[in-house]
């Protein structure tokens, strides 16, 4: 966890954040999204409250204050207050509200159900924004292969291997840095750990499996890391950045490097190719995605769908009206 969590925040925060961190284990980008946001709640707060003076900017209020007594004040009507706020006066899109909401619930849940210092949890009946669905980008089967037959250099064995994977397997990014050695299986299979901690198997097909053995035969046999599988050039296990500004280079490379392609692009990349090219059931989709959720997994089902309506607005007589 950040030090500044540790030294800007009141208790009662930095409590809810190493429950969240340790018990149910959440990255740290995730323990950063509540923590900015729960900030920023109780900075609205102190001002709505009149506990800061109306020209005092969000910037300047600290919130290393809040307890159990002021919390304990708040009701539904601040928190539909606060989702306003954030709207009018912040310009958030409704994706961004929704997931304010959800930081808010989970904070409220746990001091409700997990610590019992509440007894109602003031946001648990919240409408969360409708989100405008967005179709995912990914690169089509012709500028996959383009993108893995465009790997050279020092590292193209490793490189090639992280891509391979990557668009065969739909693992997410920090579920690819995470795997050790010991996490490659018999059978062709991968053990990774996705959101959560949450321990998932993934098969490995022929492309995965030849790329992983190639990779293997020049992996450094003097890793600091003995257990990491993608080693970088300082002989220590790949960090997020390295592939992320490794795909960035192929991504360029093949002439997509202004479109808006990234690493996550790729996962997108993998579901679509299963689900379109390989007849795949969406169940079985959500499983090997690693997904809590079905309904996280049928943004799919809905490219499918749009490909469709783009074949019937291609036909010649789709404007003889």
């Amino acid at each position: 966890m950040k030090k500044e969590y540790l030294r800007e925040a009141s208790d009662i925060v930095k409590d809810f954040l190493i429950y969240m961190q340790n018990v149910q284990e959440k990255s740290k980008t995730t323990l950063n999204v509540y923590y900015v946001d729960l900030r920023m709640f109780f900075k609205f707060m102190k001002k709505r409250r009149g506990l800061v003076g109306a020209e005092v900017d969000l910037k300047d209020i600290g919130i290393k204050d809040i307890d159990i007594n002021f919390i304990k004040t708040i009701d539904f009507e601040d928190i539909k207050s606060f989702m306003t706020f954030c709207m009018e006066e912040r310009g958030n899109r409704a994706a961004a509200r929704s997931k304010k909401c959800s930081v808010l619930n989970t904070f409220f849940n746990y001091l409700t159900k997990k610590v019992h210092l509440l007894k109602e949890n003031p946001a648990e009946n919240i409408d969360f924004p409708k989100k405008a669905k967005v179709l995912p980008k990914y690169l089509t089967l012709e500028q996959s292969i383009a993108l893995l037959k465009s790997v050279d250099g020092e590292y193209k064995e490793r490189d090639y291997c992280i891509l391979t994977l990557f668009l065969n397997c739909g693992m997410r990014l920090s579920e690819l840095v995470g795997i050790n050695m010991n996490d490659i299986m018999e059978n062709n299979m991968l053990r990774i750990f996705g959101k959560g901690r949450k321990e998932r198997i993934v098969y490995l097909n022929e492309a995965c499996n030849h790329a992983l053995q190639e990779y293997l035969k020049v992996r450094p046999e003097n890793a600091e890391d003995k257990n990491a599988l993608f080693i970088s050039k300082r002989n220590k296990r790949i960090s997020k950045e390295t592939v992320q500004f490794m795909v960035y280079k192929y991504i360029d490379k093949i002439g997509l490097g202004e479109q808006g392609y990234s690493v996550h692009k790729l996962r997108h990349t993998a579901a679509t190719l299963m689900y379109q090219h390989g007849n795949v059931d969406i169940r079985v989709l959500k499983d090997v995605l690693g997904h809590e959720h079905l309904d996280t997994t049928e943004i799919y089902t809905h490219l499918s769908s749009k490909q469709v309506q783009n074949a019937i607005n291609a036909n010649p007589l789709a404007n003889l009206i």
